[in-house]
């Protein structure tokens, strides 16, 4: 996304499954490569990875 994601907004590379298209690829925006999943980020559902990673979008609007 050449401008950035809104926060809410599901990336245009993620794939049906919930995987990114651009996951190894040479391509892959700077700020997707530098985030590392913690089992934080995670936590025990995709649920909870969802509210997390929503609260992380929200903080770095």
């Amino acid at each position: 996304m050449p401008h950035g994601k809104p926060a809410g907004v599901a990336c245009v590379q993620l794939l049906p499954d919930y995987r990114c298209a651009l996951f190894g690829q040479p391509e892959r925006p700077a700020f997707c490569v530098s985030l590392r999943p913690s089992e934080d980020m995670c936590g025990t559902s995709r649920v909870e990875a969802l509210v997390y990673l929503n609260r992380l979008e929200k903080a770095t609007m």
